[in-house]
């Protein structure tokens, strides 16, 4: 727990401008949107979101502990009576005028990730590789939007010596005010991929879209930016016309100044060696997947960027775990032997898909053991949606995998493209996959569930858990 307190209560009524109401303590020590997680001490900001209002909250906020709560001006007629409160015209705003202020006295090192796949995983190798140097801060989860990011900016300490945030958008100019919030001194792009087709002409748009995060980019800041990618130059001129006056390559290509020079893919892990801006370095990371060494060449370059011993960070690689829903290896008791799930269902993509399939590939199995993947919709693809997935079936039979379920009517494509000994099930819903997916299952077997949020993945993945007594591999708990 930290020593000093994350916001004085004159500070944080100087940041938003509001007014006080009652009596709240003089120090916050941390800041919440959700009056189930808001802690003691805390400040908790009623925003008014699509479905919820954070007004109607505001008495369980306090009642966990709260300091005082954030609201508008037009809901304190109905706030209980004799609360800590702090009036504000608008409680959103407020957070981002919060979140402003909290960069503006910030002397951290400041990274921003974003995406068509990877940024989490990558703000999250972020976060463990610079902690090994100095106290780091980086948004939880995938609070990458509109609220998740001046949330995670305004929990920013200001002792932080490194930190790093996620930027996402499915929409074009939706990156550009996150990143003028953020103020990077690195800016990483991950990846640009045939994602969120419904809402853009193509993938140059996307490219474009991405390419917003230079907006907000410190003088003398620099990007960082996917070398073997076609849209390499596309994203780097759009890094020079806004001002990054360093543009470093990541990649296996010969110009890439973070550059691959060699490989080794392992089931539970990988090793690499790898020019990091002009020095050489071998490392582990402790998760599988080409597309997670592609990455971690943009951590080191950021981290090198940022002040950080190449060697120390690099190191800090081997103890990488993924976060849930994006890789998670669970052991499962058949009863009879041992299953492993992989559970990659927190979304999916085209990009992610074929990464998760790689991995699979890549999985160790039993004597008798197959690679099972269990695949939800792909969705906001538009009108290629169909097509993206009739070419997972080129992925698959190169990934080696043994047996598809397919659930949702765009991945009747997949399903239909397949041979035929590749066919494990198909149904409209996930739901509907369960029972055939706990039937065919037997010792040896790995089995990889991934979809789109929407598409419910998840629930296989809760009924394998819970049916099976899941467990962590043996690896994993060590680590």
């Amino acid at each position: 727990m930290m020593s000093d307190p994350l916001w004085t209560l004159d500070a944080l009524v100087a940041a938003t401008g509001g007014r006080l109401h009652g009596q709240p303590g003089k120090a916050i020590t941390g800041i919440s949107i959700d009056s189930r997680t808001a802690e003691r001490d805390a400040v908790f900001f009623a925003i008014k979101g699509d479905r919820v209002d954070g007004h109607d909250y505001v008495a369980d906020a306090l009642a966990h502990g709260a300091a005082l709560a954030v609201v508008a001006e037009e809901k304190l007629g109905a706030m209980p009576a004799g609360a800590a409160l702090l009036v504000v015209a608008d409680v959103l705003e407020a957070l981002r005028a919060l979140a402003r202020a909290a960069r503006m006295r910030s002397q951290a090192r400041i990274a921003a990730v974003t995406g068509s796949a990877g940024k989490t995983g990558t703000k999250e190798a972020l976060r463990l590789a610079l902690a090994r140097e100095g106290e780091t801060h980086a948004s939880v989860a995938s609070f990458n939007n509109h609220w998740g990011v001046p949330l995670s900016l305004a929990r920013l300490p200001a002792s932080a010596r490194f930190a790093a945030f996620e930027l996402g958008m499915n929409h074009a100019g939706e990156i550009t005010p996150l990143s003028r919030l953020v103020r990077p001194h690195v800016a990483i792009i991950t990846a640009v991929e045939p994602v969120h087709l419904e809402f853009f002409s193509g993938v140059e748009a996307i490219a474009d879209a991405k390419a917003e995060i230079f907006a907000g980019v410190e003088t003398g800041g620099a990007a960082v930016l996917p070398r073997d990618n076609p849209h390499f130059e596309r994203l780097a001129a759009a890094a020079r016309a806004a001002g990054v006056q360093r543009v470093i390559g990541f990649g296996a290509h010969t110009q890439a100044e973070a550059r691959l020079l060699d490989q080794a893919l392992e089931a539970d892990c990988s090793t690499v060696r790898a020019v990091i801006l002009g020095d050489e370095i071998a490392y582990k990371i402790g998760m599988p997947g080409r597309h997670l060494v592609q990455n971690s060449l943009a951590v080191l370059a950021c981290a090198k960027l940022m002040g950080a011993d190449l060697a120390i960070v690099a190191m800090a690689l081997a103890g990488l775990a993924p976060p849930p829903g994006r890789g998670d290896r669970i052991v499962l008791d058949l009863g009879t032997g041992e299953a492993l799930l992989i559970d990659e269902s927190y979304n999916a993509n085209p990009a992610s898909m074929r990464a998760a399939l790689d991995v699979l590939g890549q999985a160790a199995v039993g004597a008798r053991g197959r690679r099972i993947a269990v695949l939800g919709d792909m969705l906001e693809l538009g009108v290629e949606a169909r097509a993206h997935h009739r070419a997972l079936a080129e992925a698959v039979v190169a990934a080696g995998v043994d047996l598809v379920f397919c659930a949702g009517p765009f991945m009747r494509e997949l399903w239909d493209a397949l041979p035929a000994a590749r066919r494990g099930g198909y149904a409209e819903t996930a739901n509907l996959l369960e029972s055939e997916i706990v039937a065919v299952l037997r010792p040896g077997d790995a089995v990889m569930v991934k979809g789109s949020n929407a598409s419910r993945m998840a629930l296989i993945v809760k009924t394998l858990t819970d049916r099976f007594r899941a467990r962590a591999p043996a690896a994993d708990v060590t680590a």
